[in-house]
């Protein structure tokens, strides 16, 4: 039985799903709601917010990741980085997830992936869950209704959290699952009901495809001037380094908050919606994402709420750190109708040193912005996990080795190359400690990371004085109108210079130790500007 809005000749058979009891296509967001409800999936909050939980799974299971291993991925896929699935363990997956939907309902989205026409990418995205379908309704971007009778996925991904892998039959490590198969163009995710997994997915599908156009690919914020498009900047940042609150300035124009292309037209927004974390989200400080928490149709994942008022709390961690809120961009006042933006005349990187070394912005040259680029450097500060006695260093190439199928050489060469030809500036800006490391120090004053950003956005910090960086070669401010000069020289902030002195030695060894891997496959500039 079908539901909803659909091409009659483009149903589920091509897929081999044919045992559905129902099979509720494109559901707008009422609706969608209407059904997780209906289906006690979860709870209408206030403001008619769907407020839900994942489960066992509150965050992604990179380890359970899987890429299928054939003629086509053989020389293609950065193998050290992706787990390798047999062609014949795929097929009995995916037969299996096929039986397992007989007499189930599913809900169906098409849906495509880039702002910019030229490079979207469409997709089909099957659920179980009717709330899946409404986060993945908000994160990728939703066709004009008239496009529908016509639409033919490129790329399908099947979803199913009640379906547990058995390693034994289908070559998997636990019961959980997400495997991309390149040949087929499917994504099959098994026994896991974390939303986030379906966006990643199709990220980690444009990070392969894209490339082969010339396209960079990126997990980054971006924003531009208002009412200039091609005044834009990129933010580059994992986790808790400040891309989704430095991006969202009210004095720019949001294009984005998580995935973005970079092509030979401008930049453009692969996502048509964000997925934003609510730990500790305030009204004072984030006053647009916190009001989305109570929007009709806005997912809320993982937050403890009071039964009875459905009073959020904000602080609450008893389920997970990573609770999140998923809307469509059309929530924040400020965001590009577009999506789209011309080519950054900056390039941010972002880090949350937990060490107390980086000063809190720094200018790189094309070659240093590489070896940032692949180091991907942030730190996990102490206490933050289990047997984390001190800061923590954390490598993650790209800002987001869990998303890259190609090797990271391919992805650092794209941005050099894209950075050099349009002559965008680029800036190392660290968010984490200064005066000392995590447990001494305390985190850089935000007022001052806004009004450095401030000023390299708006060009006047390239009209000042720069020293160059001891340790690790490149340019800081000496002095920048509204900031403490004695930040931006963090040994100065130190009350005991030798000791940040040994520290900094500490960190240095540590990028030097990382950077080992990638020196093989890099170009002499680049070897050039790697430290020590």
């Amino acid at each position: 039985m079908i539901h909803g809005r659909v091409n009659p000749n483009q149903t589920l058979e091509h897929l081999g799903i044919t045992g559905a009891a129902v099979a509720h296509y494109n559901y707008v967001e009422a609706a969608l709601v209407e059904a997780a409800v209906t289906r006690g999936e979860g709870r209408l909050g206030r403001g008619g917010a769907f407020l839900c939980s994942t489960g066992q799974f509150t965050g992604r299971s990179p380890k359970d990741k899987f890429v299928v291993r054939t003629a086509t991925t053989e020389d293609t896929i950065w193998w050290d980085n992706n787990a390798a699935m047999t062609p014949d363990a795929y097929a009995r997956l995916k037969a299996d997830m096929l039986a397992h939907v007989h007499g189930r309902e599913v809900f169906v989205q098409d849906l495509y992936a880039g702002a910019d026409p030229i490079h979207r990418l469409d997709v089909r995205v099957v659920t179980e869950l009717a709330w899946h379908s409404l986060f993945i309704r908000h994160l990728l971007r939703r066709p004009a209704r008239e496009e529908l009778d016509g639409f033919t996925p490129e790329w399908t991904v099947i979803n199913l959290p009640s379906f547990k892998a058995d390693p034994a039959r289908h070559g998997t490590r636990t019961e959980t699952a997400i495997v991309l198969n390149f040949d087929e163009k499917t994504v099959l995710i098994a026994n896991t009901a974390y939303a986030g997994e379906n966006k990643k997915a199709v990220f980690t599908v444009l990070n392969y495809l894209l490339p082969e156009k010339g396209v960079m690919a990126m997990h980054c914020s971006a924003n531009h001037a208002i009412g200039n498009p091609v005044d834009a900047a990129v933010f580059f940042g994992l986790s808790g380094t400040g891309k989704t609150t430095l991006s969202a300035s009210p004095d720019r124009t949001l294009i984005g908050d998580d995935e973005h292309g970079w092509s030979d037209r401008g930049i453009f927004n692969f996502e048509g919606g964000c997925y934003a974390k609510t730990i500790d989200l305030s009204p004072e400080a984030e006053p647009e994402i916190y009001a989305t928490t109570h929007r009709f149709g806005t997912v809320v994942e993982n937050m403890v709420y009071d039964p009875e008022t459905l009073e959020l709390d904000f602080s609450n961690r008893s389920l997970t750190e990573n609770t999140r809120c998923a809307y469509p961009l059309e929530a924040i006042s400020n965001a590009s109708a577009t999506g789209l933006g011309g080519h950054p005349r900056h390039v941010v990187m972002l880090t949350c040193d937990a060490f107390g070394v980086l000063p809190p912005i720094a200018r790189l040259s094309p070659a240093q912005a590489m070896y940032h680029f692949l180091s991907g450097f942030t730190s996990k500060a102490a206490g933050t996990e289990r047997g984390v006695t001190e800061p923590t260093p954390t490598f993650s190439t790209c800002f987001g080795a869990p998303f890259m199928p190609r090797r990271p050489e391919v992805y650092g060469k794209l941005l050099q190359q894209k950075i050099a030809r349009h002559g965008a500036s680029c800036w190392l800006v660290n968010t984490g400690w200064t005066g000392g490391a995590y447990g001494t120090g305390r985190r850089m004053p935000i007022k001052a990371t806004r009004a450095l950003l401030a000023a390299a956005l708006d060009g006047s910090l390239a009209n000042a004085s720069f020293r160059k960086d001891p340790n690790f070669g490149f340019e800081v401010p000496v002095e920048v109108p509204g900031v403490d000069a004695a930040l931006l020289d963090p040994r100065r902030t130190w009350a005991d210079p030798a000791a940040y002195d040994a520290q900094a030695a500490k960190l240095v060894a540590m990028f030097q130790k990382n950077f080992a891997q990638y020196v093989p496959f890099i170009d002499a500039d680049v070897k050039a500007a790697a430290i020590g």
